[in-house]
């Protein structure tokens, strides 16, 4: 474990600091440091595991070290403060706008408390990362909603513990509560939440993205370990405007995690308006070669509802309105042809930063699609 390891080089540092005649070890230690750190994080600041848990440690490591160091009258390497002016603005990407951290790659909701005492030991003073490209979220800011993007493959297996196949997932929160979420926790599991369903909290179904034949879109194997799917991503980040001025900033991207099984590519499009008020998306399955253009294939696309909010679906199944606990009023429509899916309730758990689950409920666009390829537009628009 590449991030234990970084634990241990810390230790052997702080040890060659605190010890009397500790000199030979601090050096030592401070060789494999510099090592460690090129083998945990990315060239963007992200650790390899893509895990904000995992980052949050990596931080706290080193910010730990530099106590260290100053304990000991020691000026510590210029690459520890270098490193920690990386880790900070990919950790902040991952940010609600109640302050704590999205559920992304099995960490649970990290309180605001949690991460503002992390972020005030690190001592670093910074912006967001928005274009995470290596880490692999994308982070957009419209007014008071917040958007975060999963726009990258899972991580490979020697990077992480518990990857999870999120890979075109979003998170969306507006002001202090969050809307959209995914399940989270897969990393906090065996305390209050059982170990037995690890598994599948690391799953495409447990993530606000889309399914096919109730398979994850990367395999999910045990001991934490990724399997064969996602491969290769293609994102693309844009700014434009409608006719009436209105700007918005344009997310696409594409995976490649059903096409070997079903022949499919999964594109996704998500529209933020600029003053935050309206959420536009498209998931679009596009056949690849000649392996995709027969038979037909169960689908789900799944939006978890953040904790509190109140349902309502319309009559026509094509709609449903989401009453927010600060008093505002959220609708989610399906566009495209009627009888093309259906829009259900279902339920669904939601894992705190404590390691507590809640339950949820979710939206689950679903039905039966031709290989040769189907579109399912929909739009979340805040209504007062």
């Amino acid at each position: 474990d590449r991030l234990e390891a970084l634990t241990g080089w810390c230790a052997i540092v702080a040890a060659g600091l605190l010890l009397p005649e500790g000199r030979a070890r601090r050096l030592f230690g401070e060789r494999g440091l510099l090592k460690a750190l090129g083998e945990v994080v990315s060239d963007d600041g992200g650790v390899l595991s893509r895990s904000p848990l995992a980052q949050m440690e990596a931080i706290g490591l080193l910010s730990n070290l530099r106590a260290c160091y100053e304990a000991a009258d020691k000026e510590p390497p210029a690459a520890i403060e270098t490193m920690l002016g990386l880790l900070v603005p990919p950790l902040l990407a991952l940010r609600h706008g109640d302050g704590g951290l999205g559920s992304w790659q099995g960490g649970a909701a990290t309180s605001a408390e949690e991460l503002a005492r992390l972020i005030a030991a690190s001592r670093i003073r910074t912006r967001p990362g928005k274009d995470m490209r290596q880490w692999g979220y994308q982070h957009v800011t419209a007014g008071r909603t917040i958007l975060q993007f999963d726009a990258a493959p899972p991580p490979r297996m020697q990077h992480a513990r518990f990857g999870c196949a999120s890979t075109l997932a979003f998170e969306l929160s507006s002001e202090a509560q969050r809307t959209i979420v995914n399940c989270g926790g897969a990393a906090v599991s065996g305390g209050q939440t059982p170990v037995r369903i690890e598994q599948g909290l690391r799953g495409t179904a447990a993530h606000s993205s889309l399914v096919l034949d109730h398979t994850n879109s990367t395999a999910v194997l045990i001991k934490g370990q990724i399997g064969k799917g996602v491969e290769e991503v293609d994102i693309t980040r844009g700014e434009m405007s409608s006719a009436k001025g209105r700007g918005a900033t344009r997310l696409e991207a594409t995976h490649d995690g059903y096409t070997s099984r079903f022949g499919l590519l999964h594109r996704r499009i998500l529209i933020l308006s600029d003053d935050g008020d309206e959420l536009r998306g498209e998931d679009t399955l596009e056949p690849v070669g000649k392996r995709g253009k027969r038979g037909k294939v169960g689908c789900a696309i799944r939006f978890h509802i953040g904790r509190g909010i109140e349902l309502g679906l319309s009559e026509d199944e094509r709609g449903a309105g989401l009453a927010l606990p600060d008093g505002t009023y959220w609708q989610f429509r399906l566009g495209g042809e009627a009888g093309a899916a259906k829009l259900s309730i279902e339920e669904s758990l939601w894992i705190d930063g404590d390691g507590r689950p809640h339950p949820i409920q979710q939206l689950v666009v679903e039905g039966l699609i031709v290989r040769s390829g189907a579109t399912f537009p929909w739009l979340l628009k805040k209504m007062s």
